[in-house]
């Protein structure tokens, strides 16, 4: 784990990313005086999860009006349209 105050990361900002990008470091604490007020992280990106009992079959519904107007003649023996 890299610690570095605020001056030494500004200085060395992109090095310190590679870091981070490489996986060589976790993490880096950035430190303001001797307390530490910033964490440099890998970026995750989101997923999108959907719930319910539905998953995978049927979009999420975008409003309440919106999942009533689902003509349900459409639906299959299983309930899935």
């Amino acid at each position: 784990m890299i610690s570095a105050n605020i001056f030494d990361a500004k200085t060395n900002f992109s090095r310190y990313i590679s870091f981070i990008e490489n996986g060589s470091q976790p993490f880096i604490v950035i430190k303001k005086g001797n307390r530490p007020v910033a964490k440099i992280v890998p970026y995750e990106e989101e997923t999108v999860r959907k719930i319910g009992i539905a998953r995978g079959v049927m979009p999420l519904m975008e409003s309440v009006e919106e999942f009533n107007s689902i003509d349900t003649g459409m639906l299959g023996e299983d309930g899935i349209l």
